[in-house]
């Protein structure tokens, strides 16, 4: 039987979701609670990798086991025997082809930033003093919507067979001292919201034009890119899928 897990997780202590040699990651500990409590022979699939210091509000695995599970005590042993940065909020049966990473419709994420100095908020908001021009980041970011090939926001020598990615929804909202940039596609490209943030800050800073943003997403450069903004302000919020 397959079987998805949904779960969250502050990143801060994690290198990342995948298993690695010669350092700690999220789906490393998920796995020894799932071997310890259901099966030493389980493997989780996620549906997808977030880097170093990156937390996840909404994150899904599959695995599959030989025996039907009672879900709702799995889930209360596993919350005891995680740590306390890893929360499973359920764990629910689905078909035998159903796939975690490539059934994965559309992906939310959500970059934090404050410019009050918030000792609450240190490993979990990007703490940026500088003022900036919300507005036109946000025109900046409508820019996102009428292009598919993001390459320039790209890691460089990843590998993938494409740099296309439909983008749904890019906004700032701003509430005080905290300014949250949303962003929701079908796919991402390794470190391409963090990319993406930084060549809008950028822009709100009038660094960057209108119609040098436009240039640089044509460019397909990383180089005319702007800064990849620090890991700790990035959250995967939402996953959704076709059947949940």
């Amino acid at each position: 039987m397959r079987y998805f897990i949904q779960f969250s997780y502050n990143g801060t202590h994690y290198h990342g979701w995948q298993i690695q040699p010669n350092a700690i990651s999220v789906q490393e500990i998920l796995t020894q609670g799932m071997q310890t409590i259901v099966n030493p022979a389980i493997e989780l699939t996620g549906a997808g990798r977030t880097d170093a210091g990156v937390h996840a509000k909404q994150m899904f695995a599959h695995f599959e086991t030989v025996h039907e599970l009672d879900t709702l005590k799995l889930v209360y042993k596993l919350n005891a025997y995680l740590p306390k940065d890893i929360g499973v909020q359920r764990i629910f049966a689905v078909s035998s082809d159903a796939h975690a990473r490539f059934d994965a419709s559309k992906r939310t994420y959500e970059y934090h930033m404050h410019s009050q100095k918030n000792p609450f908020l240190t490993d979990l908001s990007w703490y940026y003093q500088h003022e900036l021009d919300v507005n036109r980041m946000n025109d900046a970011a409508q820019h996102l919507l009428q292009h598919t090939d993001f390459q320039c926001f790209s890691k460089v020598h990843t590998d993938v067979s494409t740099f296309d990615c439909t983008i749904f929804e890019a906004f700032w909202t701003q509430k005080e001292t905290d300014l949250i940039f949303t962003i929701s596609a079908d796919r991402f490209l390794r470190n391409m919201v963090r990319a993406i943030v930084g060549t809008l800050i950028n822009v709100g800073l009038h660094k960057t034009s209108l119609s040098e943003f436009e240039q640089i997403i044509r460019s397909k450069n990383r180089a005319e890119a702007g800064f990849s903004v620090p890991a700790h302000g990035l959250y995967l919020t939402k996953i959704e899928y076709p059947y949940c």
